[in-house]
């Protein structure tokens, strides 16, 4: 069975719809969408603002999970310090 590839240069909450319907599957049942919150200082991951569409479209579930490797999000309290860390650039940055 050959598998599917897509390519996109866009980066896009409307893309990565577009792109979903390309695959020409319908997710069903209880979806769990698997987010990273992002690294303590680090600004290259992409925003909850962005995976809303898809995760409304979807009726899904964010998740996300500690590291096995140790740093700032080794432990549930200190990624939940990390995100809500996040959580105030991003409202800075998108007011």
């Amino acid at each position: 069975m050959k598998s599917k590839v897509l390519f996109t240069r866009t980066i896009s909450p409307e893309m990565v719809l577009t792109m979903y319907e390309e695959l020409g599957k319908e997710l069903t049942g209880h979806i769990a969408i698997k987010l990273h919150s992002g690294e303590e200082g680090n600004q290259n991951f992409l925003t909850p603002e962005f995976w809303a569409p898809i995760i409304r479209h979807l009726d899904g579930t964010v998740v996300e999970c500690n590291t096995a490797y140790g740093g700032q999000r080794a432990s549930t309290a200190m990624h939940y310090q990390v995100a809500e860390d996040h959580r105030k650039t991003w409202m800075v940055s998108i007011l």
